[in-house]
């Protein structure tokens, strides 16, 4: 048998009821958890047996479109600031048309791994749509109005979690783009 992997837990702790090993859940799901109920987000959290760092890895473990995938993509604008847009996993991001569309001067960036850490506070296919260190400006792909349920990454490339447009939008104050 495998040892376990750091898909969703941390080390593991003793059960006081059996005395035997039971994981903890990873720090960043739980903080994910705390920040969501904060918001009053309704969505169940799932912690996957694998990575679904992609949206077509998600989409295939969820049985789900991969439009209904919420990716929670981390750029740098000219200024070296974080922005977030939350897309629909159907679609690739217009980078020479979306800063203009966002009010934004100069092109976005990918945000690099150490920037998706220092802002994001997660790992690149972890990312979620809250729970930051600090506020990310946020814009939603209003592509995503289609799904009736949207899953999104829940702070580690093994969680997700379910959720709404509405709630989405609610919860993270996106102003709403076409990001094609």
């Amino acid at each position: 048998m495998a040892a376990p992997s750091d898909a969703a837990s941390g080390s593991a702790t003793p059960s006081t009821a059996t005395g035997t090993s039971t994981p903890k859940e990873h720090d960043r799901i739980a903080n994910f958890r705390t920040e969501l109920a904060s918001r009053g987000g309704e969505g169940e959290v799932r912690v996957l047996p694998d990575s679904v760092h992609t949206a077509q890895l998600a989409a295939d473990a969820l049985g789900c479109e991969v439009g209904a995938i919420a990716n929670s993509l981390l750029f740098v604008d000219a200024q070296g600031e974080p922005v977030l847009l939350l897309t629909s996993g159907a679609h690739r991001v217009n980078t020479d048309a979306v800063p203009a569309r966002m009010g934004l001067e100069g092109k976005l960036k990918r945000a690099s791994a150490a920037q998706v850490k220092r802002f994001a506070g997660q790992v690149i296919g972890g990312v979620s749509p809250i729970a930051h260190p600090a506020p990310i400006r946020t814009w939603i792909d209003g592509w995503l109005r289609k799904y009736p349920v949207l899953w999104a990454a829940a702070g580690h490339p093994a969680a997700v979690y379910s959720t709404s447009f509405d709630e989405l939008q609610r919860m993270t104050g996106a102003v709403e783009i076409d990001v094609e």
